[in-house]
């Protein structure tokens, strides 16, 4: 299969205004991905650049981050709580039991996650303002290791068809991973054991339809040759990889929106790098390439009746 290589225009794109941020760097030549030679600055270049597409799916939500403040080959954190030292620009409030809440408003608070090694981000599916009733489903398609990568993309599309049949939009981004997210905005509305109960069903309703290709089980020992279709993001307090969000792997990978009508031009999950994310975004946002999830939040819409 060929290899997806979105190309830039013939001339230079305008560059969109980089956000100002008082949050200074220290120690900026600090390697995060050593194979890679991705400095602490590099991750902040590149967060600065993506700033107008990431801002509207990390901003006012809970998160959770995995944080290597040492890069990838050293110790890492998954990190929901405050930490010592931690910049004023992360936020921390109080959930309904009293735990700590992390959450950013501005561009600020993602330099500080920068500065803080938050290689990962992982927000709710509800904003902080309203944490009782989530605004998006994801649906994260996780292939066994033996699963070849066409039945990964035919994945995708059998998800993507049955919400479409329950009247539903549905999103698609590369987890920087292995599968792929399938993401639908919710009119919020319906509480998180609905909008698990619904998500259990649709991956209840793939095994059941095609018991040699998907599971609804979450049990690794099951998923040789199987796709499992993680419906449990869905809960309260379960996260999901931010939208243009990185991960803490080799390579650098980035979790991508993409259009539908992309996906038979992918070779992987991890295509998109932080090395080649910027020519796509210069291309969507100079033309003729449209960003595939401009009408996220546009096209919320609400559970279906019953579920």
């Amino acid at each position: 299969m060929a290899e997806h290589r979105p190309q830039p225009p013939q001339t230079t794109p305008p560059q969109p205004a980089r956000p100002a941020s008082t949050v200074a760097l220290a120690h900026p030549d600090r390697v995060y991905w050593p194979r890679e030679g991705i400095t602490k600055q590099d991750l902040a270049d590149y967060y600065a650049r993506v700033w107008p597409f990431i801002a509207p799916f990390l901003l006012a939500r809970p998160l959770a981050l995995v944080r290597c403040p040492d890069g990838i080959e050293g110790p890492r954190f998954f990190q929901k709580h405050a930490w010592a030292g931690m910049h004023r620009a992360v936020h921390v409030t109080r959930d309904r039991d009293g735990e700590e809440i992390l959450s950013i408003d501005d561009v600020d608070g993602l330099m500080a996650l920068v500065q803080a090694g938050a290689l990962e981000i992982h927000p709710w599916g509800a904003p902080l303002a309203d944490r009782e009733h989530p605004d998006m489903l994801v649906f994260d398609l996780d292939p066994g290791e033996d699963v070849a990568w066409p039945a990964v993309v035919e994945g995708a599309r059998e998800v993507r068809a049955r919400l479409e049949r329950a009247g539903l939009p549905a999103f698609v981004k590369t987890s920087g991973g292995k599968g792929f997210h399938i993401v639908v905005p919710l009119a919020p509305g319906a509480g998180w054991e609905a909008a698990k109960r619904f998500a259990h069903g649709v991956a209840e309703a793939m095994e059941a339809d095609s018991p040699g290709r998907y599971i609804a089980a979450a049990a690794k020992a099951r998923r040789g040759g199987h796709i499992f279709v993680d419906y449990l993001r869905n809960a309260r307090g379960a996260t999901a990889i931010v939208a243009y969000g990185t991960r803490a792997r080799p390579g650098a990978p980035v979790a991508m929106p993409v259009a539908w009508e992309e996906l038979d031009r992918l070779d992987g999950a991890a295509q998109f790098i932080l090395a080649n994310a910027p020519a796509r975004l210069d291309a969507i946002s100079a033309g003729p390439a449209r960003d595939p999830w401009a009408g996220f939040h546009a096209a919320a819409a609400a559970l279906p009746e019953g579920a």
